[in-house]
């Protein structure tokens, strides 16, 4: 079952706790966001837009304040970043309640909150290795990344169900009010200053290059993060549910096929949650992810061979525990192969990684699902994971020999 020892540990169990409130309350704000603007112009092309707004100031944000939270109290940076993104909550509901429907506004606010979080996460993930010892770095991480998950699955059903009774406005204002536990929750956590005082007060341009470089010279962190977006630029096949499920799963349903299809990598990722005392404790790290990876392939292969809409599920699933056991490890990597001035910005690294990869993705998958047909779009994928996370461990031997 589930590791829980980093919970022993009163301040990461405070910054943990506060996670599982603002993983449902942010998922509000990710419904709600969407819906307005499709209310509002009647037109998916816009929320797509709105959806670009976001990543560009998250990409940009996230490799500063990398460089940021290396340079100052990391707990001073989420107090500020935590409120500037409750703010911005907040303003997401006055402007539903004051019935603007502008676009421009929603799209503002939304490319205001995208960058306070991209500045948060850095400093919110390269915390932990201050708040737990080393062998609990990956329990610490598969603690976190269930919860996360967890929210991805009731923060949309829950989301589905309040708009009816309170309405869309009032989303907004819950995950206000669930970002200011997570204030009080960093408000209670010791200092974090830098523990050398010569990268104190620099954050700029050198020190974001500087990250980069320090990459590019110790191959397990480069291997880790082109393990991610092997997985995921590869085989992530989240924008072809839709004509999957009208089309190959019509059968079953239309939106029954559609919300299983993007519930299921969740749904699956929190089993691989729950399971994780089974193997955080692993040492060999390196080898964890190469066969996280690859049984990731291979579970896309699978659904992408499925003809039955229960069996693709089974199969979603599996992929879903095996990206939990690979984000384990993986961050477990970067906590641990980099040094605490460095961690900042390899997390900066990690949130643009995580966050491009799946987008770079749904252009692939619908590019080659147009010339090629959906099937062989994901299966190819799927195959295309296994084969050249293969070749990179066999050529690069850094990663599979990386231990604890």
């Amino acid at each position: 079952m589930m590791d829980t020892r980093p919970l022993r540990r009163p301040a990461f169990r405070r910054l943990w706790s506060s996670t599982i409130v603002t993983a449902v309350g942010s998922q509000l704000t990710a419904v709600a966001v969407p819906k307005q603007i499709y209310d509002i112009t009647g037109s998916s092309a816009w929320v797509g837009y709105a959806s670009l707004a976001g990543l560009v100031p998250l990409v940009v944000f996230a490799l500063w304040g990398g460089a940021i939270a290396d340079s100052m109290d990391r707990r001073k940076l989420m107090l500020l970043t935590n409120g500037g993104i409750a703010v911005t909550s907040l303003l997401f509901w006055v402007q539903a309640v004051a019935g603007l429907d502008s676009v421009l506004v929603l799209m503002v606010l939304l490319a205001l909150q995208q960058a306070f979080f991209g500045l948060n996460s850095p400093a919110r993930n390269a915390s932990i290795a201050r708040l737990v010892p080393k062998e609990e770095l990956a329990a610490a991480n598969a603690l976190g990344s269930t919860v996360m998950q967890t929210g991805l699955v009731a923060g949309p059903l829950l989301a589905g169900a309040l708009i009816p009774v309170i309405g869309l406005a009032e989303l907004y204002l819950i995950d206000a009010l669930a970002l200011c536990v997570t204030v009080w929750a960093v408000w209670q956590l010791p200092a974090l200053p830098p523990l050398t005082t010569a990268a104190t007060g620099r954050a700029g341009w050198r020190e974001i290059i500087a990250g980069f470089r320090y990459i590019a010279q110790r191959k397990v962190l480069l291997l880790s993060f082109l393990a991610d977006i092997i997985a995921m630029v590869f085989g992530m096949p989240r924008a072809l549910f839709p004509q999957l499920a009208a089309e190959t799963y019509a059968p079953y349903g239309e939106g029954l096929a559609l919300g299983l299809l993007f519930a299921a990598i969740p749904i699956g990722a929190v089993v691989g949650g729950l399971m994780s005392g089974t193997f955080s404790r692993a040492r060999r790290h390196g080898l964890m992810v190469i066969v996280a990876v690859v049984a990731w392939g291979a579970a896309i292969t699978g659904f992408g061979l499925s003809t039955s809409l229960w069996i693709a599920v089974v199969f979603l699933a599996a992929a879903g525990i095996a990206d939990m056991i690979s984000m384990v490890f993986r961050g477990a990597i970067l906590l641990s192969a980099a040094t605490d001035e460095m961690r900042g910005r390899m997390q900066g690294v990690f949130t643009v990684v995580v966050a491009g990869g799946p987008r770079l993705a749904d252009v692939l998958h619908g590019t080659a699902a147009s010339a090629l047909g959906v099937r062989t779009a994901v299966v190819g994928g799927g195959l295309l994971v296994i084969a050249t996370m293969l070749v990179l461990a066999a050529t690069m031997p850094a990663l599979r020999r990386h231990r604890a």
